[in-house]
């Protein structure tokens, strides 16, 4: 390594050091692995792979016969033009009839018609099986991805997913729509040359076969290098995806804090290691395009002298030597595209691992087993009595919650108040079962929250939190999220119920105005509000808000408790919630600290005693003086 390029390293190392730049752009399975754990993914990718195929068996089986007669047909050339030349020579010397030249003319357009017509129908069949496996694909990714947990999300960045759903899937594409291709033609085209060679002429083909075991070697040095190359390339497109769509999901925070040249520094240097493990790629290819070309004209030199002393001396005809020559240009071409489709291989492969990974990542919120799963008739609603019975809850290796006991009256509006990391939001989110505690059990009216499909849970109970995410589409669109088959009226209901009828129905075309993208045409507390009317139209026996009045002014925010007071009526609801007037409707307060009840009562109980509420109280209070 030169001076210059140590110095190069060294400045990239002070910029993104090397163990954080592998860190975010490696993937688990990418790192270094044992043998045993290398066969366990291959046979995890060939499970993927093969389900995917099994559909489009009859396609592959078709495909097959069509390539093997195209291969045939297009090794039969060579073999006709030398036959016709040999033909040609017996004429002159009149020793053959003109009758066989039209023969051989007649044969050669036959073959050249099935040739083509067979490359036709197998690129239809391969193309159609490619597609059809990318549309599967693509369709159980996307579905299982919804289905993931909540928990999964913390952990896998936005970044790779979108490289999953982008680069992998493009990696796959390439090798069903390229390599899968190139792959069968170049193997029949190699093996079925050699073995005519060796029938033709067998001096002659000894001396082009010489040239194997440096092809040989040459193409080993090449894939061993390639696939060192086009790991750190996977590595590399990676970050440029985490980096990417991490700076752009979070452009307001950049703009707010002028974070553009660091973060352009940053980028140029990902995109810099990006181009670099690129232009080594290029490198290997430079050397081994024109290095394998080169050995094919020397073979082709090799073999005119050859055959031409071998003619000279009347030990062949003419006409194998040129099929020789036509054989011997044909020879380096599979070679070559073998050795792309190597890498295009190597690529899909490590695709397919990461995707079959993915796929089998199981949901830490599981689906009830079909024998256990408890479901109520439609016209049977929930009452909404929550039951914790000694829950404990811990993300990674320290605890939230511990033996938490709490019985919620169905009815109940419970406030969960306390300081930041209390575990207040922990309590409402395994109330939503977006997680399962690590021991104990919640319930909703006796029955376990882990007995019930993800439908009837969604039916029982709905969350409202701060993100109020809101979809591309109409404002009437959004609200029916929280029942899709509602009527017009009954979202116009939903709306005026929260206070958010009269923004929408100003707004250009009312309930009818596209929002746009995450709802960019509202303001954050019009978003919350079309959030709670989502919720308020599902009509659910428990609803649980957490934070979700925190974008909205004071004005808006005695509206909207005006408007839960008449909501909540006979359902169960938990708010979460730092600005205390909006606490002041429930009906029950909890004081959480570290994990454990440490006040539980009415506002005005926790008021009279002085404990930790008053405190909160006063405090909020005078921050408002």
């Amino acid at each position: 390594m030169s001076i210059e390029e140590r110095d190069k390293d060294k400045e990239r190392d002070e910029l993104l050091p090397e163990d954080v730049w592998r860190g975010i752009a490696t993937d688990e399975d990418e790192e270094e692995m044992t043998a045993s754990l290398s066969v366990l993914l291959r046979k995890r990718s060939l499970r993927l792979l093969g389900s995917l195929m099994a559909p489009e068996r009859g396609r592959l089986i078709w495909g097959t016969i069509l390539v093997v007669l195209h291969s045939l047909a297009g090794l039969a050339i060579p073999v006709i033009v030398g036959w016709a030349i040999t033909t040609i020579q017996a004429v002159l010397k009149h020793r053959g009839s003109t009758h066989q030249l039209f023969a051989i003319v007649g044969i050669f357009i036959v073959v050249e018609l099935v040739e083509s017509l067979t490359l036709g129908g197998f690129l239809d069949a391969i193309g159609r099986v490619g597609e059809n496996v990318l549309f599967d694909l693509r369709t159980r990714v996307f579905d299982h991805f919804q289905r993931l947990s909540v928990a999964f999300y913390e952990k896998y960045t936005t970044g790779r997913i979108m490289s999953r759903l982008g680069n992998d899937i493009d990696a796959i594409a390439e090798f069903f729509l390229t390599g899968l291709i190139d792959l069968p033609w170049g193997v029949l085209s190699l093996v079925g040359i050699t073995v005519i060679l060796l029938v033709l002429d067998l001096p002659l083909a000894l001396v082009t076969l010489s040239v194997y075991p440096v092809i040989f070697f040459f193409t080993r040095w090449f894939r061993n290098r390639s696939e060192v190359l086009y790991r750190r390339v996977r590595e590399a497109v990676t970050l440029v995806y985490i980096q990417f769509t991490e700076t752009l999901g979070g452009v307001r925070a950049v703009h707010a804090f002028r974070r553009e040249p660091r973060n352009q520094e940053i980028f140029d240097d990902i995109d810099a290691r990006y181009r670099d493990a690129n232009m080594d790629t290029i490198r290997i290819q430079a050397i081994y395009g024109p290095g394998t070309g080169m050995l094919g004209e020397i073979v082709q030199f090799a073999v005119v002298l050859f055959g031409g002393y071998r003619i000279l001396h009347h030990q062949m005809e003419l006409g194998i030597l040129v099929s020789f020559i036509l054989f011997v240009r044909r020879l380096f071409q599979p070679v070559q595209e073998l050795s792309q489709v190597y890498n295009i291989f190597q690529a899909a492969a490590a695709a397919l691992e990461k995707l079959s990974g993915l796929l089998e990542e199981e949901p830490s919120v599981a689906e009830p087993a079909a024998d256990v799963a408890v479901r109520r008739d439609p016209s049977t609603p929930w009452n909404g009595r929550i039951t914790f019975d000694d829950v404990t809850f811990g993300y990674r290796d320290r605890n939230i919650l511990e033996h938490l006991s709490l019985e919620i009256p169905a009815g109940q509006t419970v406030a969960l108040v306390g300081p930041t990391g209390a575990g207040k939001s922990t309590t409402a989110r395994l109330v939503a079962r977006f997680y399962d505690p690590n021991t104990g059990t919640i319930a909703i009216d006796g029955v376990d929250l882990r007995k019930l499909p993800s439908d009837e849970l969604r039916r029982a109970i709905v969350m409202v939190t701060q993100e109020s995410f809101l979809f591309s589409g109409t404002v009437a669109d959004n609200i029916a999220f929280g029942r899709p088959k509602a009527t017009r009226e009954e979202i116009v209901e939903a709306a005026r119920v929260v206070g958010a009828a009269p923004f929408i129905e100003a707004m250009p075309e009312g309930f009818d105005t596209d929002i746009r993208k995450r709802g960019g045409r509202l303001s954050a507390g019009q978003r919350q509000l079309v959030a709670l009317a989502r919720a308020f139209l599902a009509d659910p026996a428990v609803i649980i808000f957490d934070e979700a009045t925190s974008s909205i002014d004071m004005p808006s925010e005695r509206l909207i408790q005006d408007a839960l007071e008449l909501v909540l009526r006979e359902r169960t609801a938990f708010i979460i919630a730092h600005r205390l007037a909006t606490v002041e409707i429930a009906d029950r307060v909890l004081v959480i600290d570290d994990g454990r009840v440490i006040e539980d009562g009415s506002p005005r109980e926790l008021m009279a005693s002085g404990g930790r509420w008053a405190r909160l109280h006063q405090a909020w209070e005078e921050s408002l003086a």
